[in-house]
């Protein structure tokens, strides 16, 4: 039978230090950061952070593997935008974030060259896409990318990652003030890729940014995106879609730290998952703390399960340290397909495995059509298609 965690839908308003599934975690306002790998014990497996994640199978990324091969980075730079590749310690990177797990800090003291894209002030420019190659079928990597968003610029950014190998890296986005910034990270890797990455964002005085994460390949795909305001009127929102195959294991961590007043953040993450250990996580965490009066948040995840055999697991954290907010708010559901929506699609004469896809399709729509790059959406769409028609194989 399926693993269901979370089956029925829990929603929660204004209630201080709430966490999902009745699972006590330690509060993220104490959440240890550090640039330094040895100020990090290498895990165990029991840790909260770890807890969930198939240690056997991070290709020893978290006991300091050493690089042995090297990512591909390839800018399609829209007119305007600037690409440069800087040396590890330049002054200009790691102002977005602080790695906060063990991973994140390799990563980061681990990479010899980074990609800065810069997106010009007071400027709209045609989207930039970004490709990242892993380095081969048994070999480590480790990378580094930052995208800087100047004021009042607009703009979209597509990462895509592909390839074999194992690859951690810490992925910086500046929003300056002002500024607008779509990202939209697709993690498309092979069948054998292992990869672990942590987002940084950093939010300035009415910054908006609103940051996709879809993944669909890879044996294991664990991303950590992170969420920090700088200044009042900063807005976020963070999509993720998946779509987990048979002994694939896709975890995803967001964290909106709301540190500044008057700020919103809005998290939907939906999967589905098929196959016998097809294993999906979501861990959602939201810290508004005492300073962040105003703030106005909701996290909500949706996991369908459509074959026997595969498990999600769905664990949303709210933590509230002021009264004088807007609103905050969160909800998990995971559950098999609705028997009533298969009954209408089937008495109005659409069989049944159409009828499915049909449902499937749906679930996903509202996050596809919040894609504004067409190549994109069109991509995506069809991998969908193509995952469905595995299926029913």
């Amino acid at each position: 039978m399926a693993a269901i965690s979370n089956t029925a839908d829990t929603q929660h308003g204004l209630t201080a230090h709430s966490h999902g599934a009745g699972v006590p975690v330690a509060s993220r306002a104490d959440h240890f950061t550090s640039f330094d790998v040895e100020a990090f014990e290498i895990p165990g497996g029991r840790e909260e952070i770890w807890r969930f994640t198939p240690m056997k199978r991070l290709a020893d990324l978290h006991k300091g593997a050493p690089a042995t091969g090297t990512a591909t980075v390839e800018v399609a730079a829209a007119e305007g935008v600037t690409v440069e590749k800087v040396a590890n310690g330049d002054a200009r990177l790691g102002v977005a974030g602080v790695p906060g797990d063990r991973i994140a800090a390799q990563a980061y003291t681990s990479f010899t060259e980074a990609t800065v894209v810069t997106l010009p002030k007071d400027t709209k420019v045609e989207p930039t896409t970004i490709t990242v190659t892993g380095p081969g079928a048994g070999q480590v990597a480790y990378g580094h990318l930052q995208v800087k968003a100047e004021m009042f610029a607009e703009a979209a950014v597509v990462v895509d990652h592909r390839g074999s190998g194992a690859y951690a890296d810490n992925i910086e986005f500046v929003v300056a003030d002002g500024a607008h910034l779509t990202v939209i990270v697709l993690n498309d890797w092979a069948d054998d890729a292992v990869h672990v990455s942590s987002h940084h964002a950093k939010l300035g005085r009415d910054a908006t940014l609103r940051h996709t994460v879809v993944t669909l390949g890879g044996d294991l795909v664990r991303v950590t995106p992170t969420v920090a305001y700088a200044g009042r009127g900063g807005d976020a929102e963070l999509v993720g879609l998946y779509f987990a195959d048979a002994g694939q294991h896709f975890e995803h961590r967001p964290f909106i730290d709301h540190a500044v007043a008057n700020c919103r953040s809005n998290v939907v993450y939906k999967g589905a998952l098929q196959g016998e250990g097809a294993h999906t996580v979501w861990i959602g965490d939201v810290l508004i703390r005492a300073a962040a009066e105003g703030t106005e948040t909701f996290e909500l995840n949706r996991n369908l399960i459509l074959t026997d055999g595969a498990r999600a697991d769905s664990v949303p954290n709210l933590e509230i340290e002021t009264g004088e907010i807007e609103g905050a708010g969160h909800a998990s559901a995971t559950g098999r397909f609705d028997d009533e929506q298969l009954f209408y699609l089937q008495a109005r004469g659409i069989p049944e495995k159409q009828a499915r896809r049909l449902v499937v399709r749906g679930f996903f729509q509202e996050l596809i059509a919040k894609i504004s790059v067409p190549e994109v959406r069109e991509r995506l769409e069809a991998a969908i298609e193509a995952e469905l028609q595995a299926v029913e194989a």
